[in-house]
Parts: C-alpha cells; structure tokens; sequence
C-alpha cells in the first residue's frame, strides 16, 4: 500500500514552492495578464479533442531519484495514457471509469475509480480540459521564464495539508509545457512536455486496458 500511495502521488499531485519568488522579474506592458493567460490555457485545453505529446518525468524526495520518459495520448472525455519507453512496460490509463497502473512483471495490477483522482485536483484536471484555473487555485499568480513562457502558480484549493503550491509553465497560447510539484513532505516532481500534437489521431482502443492473464487486480484507496 506504501509502494502504492507513493506511485499514485506521482501521477496525481501538483504543486512547486510554498511562496513566490522573493525576488520576480517585472512584468512588460505586453505580458499577458494572470487572468489573460489562466483564460488562453482554459481554452486551449477545453477546445481539445485529443491530444499526443512526449513527456519527461523526474522525482526527487523520501531517499530517491529517479528519471523517465515516454509517451502522454489524451482522448475526452476524460481517457488518458502514459506509456513509458524509460523504464520500458511501464503504464498508467485512465479509461474514464477507472484508473490502471501497471508495471511489466509486476505481480498485480492496481486500479482506482477515477472521479477520485478528480477529487485530487491533480494535473489530470488541466490536461484533460476539465477545469478553471483561477477557480481551481487560490493565490494565483504569474511570473516571466525563459524563452518567452509564463509560470503560473497557485494553492491548489482542497490539497492545503498536501500541494503547497502547484507550477504551470505556459507559452502565451496557453499551452502547459511544464508541469513542477513539491509536496508537503519535501517531494518534487516534474513533468515536462514536447513535441505536442493537438487533435492527434487517437484510436479509443488505445485506452482499454485488459490485465494480463493470471495477474490480480487489486482496488486500491487515493493517497491521504
């Protein structure tokens, strides 16, 4: 249940510092305003379709640390697939009902009902177009980064005791390349992406998840 909690969170959680930089660069004339780029992210990601990108994901916290990579396909409503090249076999579906996770040779399957991972107010929720920023997170905020993006941050409302803050770096289009959480237990992880393609070809096929023959599958609880 540890292992379990812990690989979960990876997926679910959100959030970079507890405060905002003591030092910002100032804003120009021409940088778009929180409510500006919190609305041009809604839109892109509510307007979607479908959606095929590459990812990166690093963690650090808890005596580890760790770097993998694969491939992200987002299908609403509410499918999503993180299939892993590094390490290779490794999965993570939501079928709109259920959540899997499943790595290759593993002597179970786990798997958790998905509106709670909605209850998580995860990053889930933004990729998949199912929410309001400036609604979602108090204390929202932006600041400039590099090559011409913006880091929107923000409180996660409902995860106080969890996500002390959840980062969202955008383009000024309003597309999230950069996804940055630190948790309350001193966890950060990062999830970046690349090579986006917006109303990808996506089969549904490829988000029914069948567990391989003889290995159980266990329901599991959202991480507390």
């Amino acid at each position: 249940m540890i292992r379990l909690k812990s690989n979960l969170r990876h997926f679910l959680l959100a959030a970079a510092v507890l405060c905002l930089p003591t030092v910002a660069q100032q804003p120009s004339v021409h940088d778009p305003s929180v409510h500006d780029l919190a609305q041009r992210v809604d839109r892109r990601y509510n307007q979607l379709h479908s959606l095929k990108a590459q990812f990166t994901e690093s963690y650090e916290g808890l005596g580890m640390k760790r770097s993998e990579a694969g491939t992200l396909l987002l299908l609403k409503p509410g499918r999503m697939r993180w299939d892993y090249s590094s390490p290779a076999g490794k999965l993570f579906l939501l079928d709109g009902k259920y959540a899997w996770f499943y790595t290759r040779g593993a002597a179970q399957v786990q798997r958790m009902e998905s509106k709670k991972l909605d209850d998580l107010r995860s990053p889930l929720r933004f990729l998949l177009g199912h929410t309001q920023l400036e609604k979602e997170l108090t204390n929202i905020a932006i600041t400039p980064a590099p090559n011409g993006r913006f880091t929107l941050t923000g409180q996660p409302k409902g995860q106080e005791s969890r996500v002390p803050k959840l980062a969202l770096t955008v383009t000024a289009e309003g597309s999230i390349t950069r996804i940055e959480i630190d948790e309350a237990d001193g966890a950060v992880t990062r999830f970046t992406f690349t090579d986006e393609q917006p109303n990808a070809a996506v089969p549904e096929g490829a988000f029914h998840f069948t567990p391989p023959a003889g290995v159980p599958v266990m329901d599991s609880l959202p991480p507390v």
